[in-house]
């Protein structure tokens, strides 16, 4: 069977190893792992940016984070807590944190330096610099963070399956075992169709939000700079 006439099989788009549900199990895995990492990640980083201490730590922890294979601790999970799709969506949790983390840190504390000095000068206090100054200002940056992290982990959750879990790694995994070569292509070429449109689409999503934002982060900065001038 050729690579082509996999693919216009009715019986590969269908039933529980279908395509879409494949499809399904892929993005869920994805989707739960970049908002667990989200959800620890971008307070850390957000925090540690405002108050401008322990950046060194948050890129230590960032770089020991890349430094873990992720194949390997997908595999201590496993053996720790069982294998399911449990293991594999804390293993790339972890794996999303360090992009995350770092852009999310480095957004904040690259906020125009100027612009905070002007909201303090107006009388703004900590709480009202970060949400109403700093986070808009950093929001692309941050973005970036977050679609990086998203990007990587949807290759990678093709892992998934070596550990029980589902997406389109079942197709490389489940064609090895039966030695189908064409049941292999098939699977690598689902995850990278899918990461390509993952990047494009969130690239067209992070251009809109920074011409959204684009002439509010001008009027911010303007206004700001001239009450700095004037106080």
């Amino acid at each position: 069977m050729t690579l082509i006439e996999w693919f216009t099989d009715p019986a590969n788009w269908s039933g529980p190893n279908g395509i879409p549900i494949r499809l399904i199990e892929q993005l869920t895995i994805t989707g739960f792992a970049v908002l667990i990492a989200a959800a620890f990640a971008l307070p850390i980083g957000v925090i540690t940016g405002h108050v401008g201490r322990w950046s060194g730590v948050v890129t230590s922890i960032a770089n020991l984070g890349r430094a873990i294979p992720t194949f390997a601790l997908l595999l201590l999970l496993a053996a720790v807590g069982g294998v399911g799709v449990q293991a594999a969506i804390l293993a790339l949790a972890l794996f999303a944190i360090p992009p995350i983390l770092t852009n999310a840190n480095i957004a904040i504390a690259g906020v125009d330096p100027q612009v905070r000095l002007a909201g303090k000068a107006m009388g703004f206090t900590s709480n009202q610099l970060l949400w109403r100054i700093e986070i808009p200002l950093a929001t692309p940056l941050i973005f970036a963070g977050l679609r990086t992290a998203t990007v990587q982990v949807t290759a990678t959750a093709t892992l998934a399956a070596l550990v029980g879990g589902g997406g389109f790694g079942r197709y490389i995994l489940d064609g090895f075992g039966l030695q189908n070569t064409t049941m292999v292509l098939a699977g690598v070429v689902l995850v990278a169709v899918l990461t390509v449109s993952m990047e494009a689409g969130l690239a067209l999503l992070q251009a809109g939000i920074a011409r959204r934002i684009g002439k509010a982060q001008g009027a911010v900065r303007s206004g700001f700079l001239r009450a700095l001038r004037t106080n």
